[in-house]
């Protein structure tokens, strides 16, 4: 018996069945673009812990630095007895997020949290309730971010009722839009709120600039304009939810960035904090501060080894030029995949890149192949995730810093999969 099957007796003994895992064997170290289990066989990473390590999985500034803080100290609670880094981390999302306007911003542990306090913030500053979002969105697994992500299986199904005053619009779509281009997509969106939720009840409209478990859907240009803009003169917040596509993974520092967007506040986390659970809202100081003294934090939020482990990440990402290394990563993976004619799209930016299988000669959705492509990729040594509404959607998401040598062997493992 492997090392790896004996321990994974034991995690069926004591794990509850409701947390899964894409692979059954049981990681030992891990760096850069590969990943090392107890049992020595090495799998090339094109999931990063779904977007988290962009930085690697053991980047030397982020070990210095969360090595130095815990010798320091592990926790005071900011609320309680404040510390430089927490200041240091919000002064960092001020300056690297679009908008030219005055910012605050506030810590938190997750990318849930982080939208759940977004949602508080923008219904407190508006006195309004309703919050609309998108088809195919992903939100998190909390009650209200439950609400707000829009597929079932396996993230709401049986745990209502949810969180009122949710409502739900079309996503452009372009490989399903019956040709409709960004403006005349965000028309239909429009119309669908005015209609049924009302202009005048809107605090929010949250939306991910690039959509991440949805399918990696890339709105049409001009979408996300319009639909901000609409935000905008309807006097409700515009929020981005920016927790998988930021800190330099769709080849900017955020995706707002690709079309010039300045959304209202944007939600943070994964690729923030270097592998630490760390999570932010950032935006328009009038926003940030309408909400009373008290209002916003938590024991853990800011805690000062993931601030320290996010300040050093941020500091690789500036000077490794990670934004330019996920440009790089695009072009390689989209040309591969472009050698294949049988994909219905091949999409994303960065290193946030995705196909789309569907059957032969049709726009069905073809589950079953994604499934048997992902289980062939992780036989023969390469970490990938499925994800879509429907199923059929391969995601791939290589750490930033993954070698050339690492990346072309993952594709090697991918091509075999998809001609099989």
């Amino acid at each position: 018996m492997s090392v790896s099957e004996d321990l994974h007796k034991r995690r069926v003994a004591a794990v509850a069945r409701g947390v899964g895992s894409t692979i059954n064997s049981y990681i030992e170290s891990a760096g850069g673009g590969t990943l090392t289990d107890v049992d020595g066989r090495e799998w090339i990473d094109f999931a990063s812990g779904i977007a988290v390590t962009n930085v690697g999985n053991a980047a030397p500034r982020v070990v210095e630095a969360v090595r130095a803080q815990v010798e320091r100290f592990t926790h005071t609670c900011f609320m309680v007895a404040p510390y430089e880094s927490y200041v240091a981390v919000c002064e960092q999302l001020i300056e690297l997020t679009p908008g030219s306007f005055e910012k605050r911003a506030a810590l938190f542990n997750s990318g849930a949290e982080a939208v759940e306090n977004a949602v508080k913030i923008a219904r407190h500053a508006t006195g309004r309730q309703a919050v609309v979002v998108f088809d195919h969105a992903y939100h998190g697994r909390t009650n209200l971010t439950m609400a707000l992500t829009a597929k079932n299986m396996p993230y709401k199904h049986r745990f209502g009722p949810f969180a009122p005053e949710v409502y739900r619009a079309p996503m452009s779509y372009p490989l399903r839009d019956g040709g409709l281009d960004g403006p005349e997509a965000a028309r239909r969106a429009i119309d669908v709120i005015e209609k049924q939720v009302g202009a005048g009840n809107v605090a929010a409209v949250l939306i991910e600039p690039i959509q991440g478990e949805g399918g990696f859907v890339v709105p049409a240009p001009g979408f996300l304009p319009a639909i901000a803009a609409w935000a905008a003169e309807a006097g409700a917040v515009f929020i981005a939810d920016e927790i998988q596509t930021g800190f330099c993974r769709t080849g900017q520092w955020f995706a707002s960035e690709h079309e010039n967007l300045e959304p209202d506040l944007i939600t943070t986390a994964k690729g923030m904090g270097g592998g630490l659970p760390i999570a932010g809202v950032v935006g328009r100081a009038s926003l940030m501060d309408a909400v009373h003294a008290g209002g916003l934090g938590g024991t853990y939020g800011g805690n000062p080894v993931a601030c320290a482990a996010a300040l050093a990440a941020i500091e690789t990402m500036r000077e490794l030029d990670l934004a330019a290394a996920a440009q790089r990563i695009e072009t390689v993976l989209k040309t591969a995949l472009s050698e294949f004619s049988d994909l219905g799209e091949v999409r994303g930016r960065g290193a946030m890149i995705a196909i789309e299988l569907v059957k032969p000669g049709t726009s069905e959705p073809d589950a079953a192949r994604t499934a048997a492509v992902s289980k062939a990729c992780h036989e023969a040594g390469l970490l990938t995730l499925t994800c879509g509404t429907y199923g059929n959607v391969l995601r791939f998401l290589p750490p930033l810093v993954i070698s050339d040598e690492d990346l072309h062997r993952g594709l090697d493992i991918l091509r075999e999969a998809l001609r099989n």
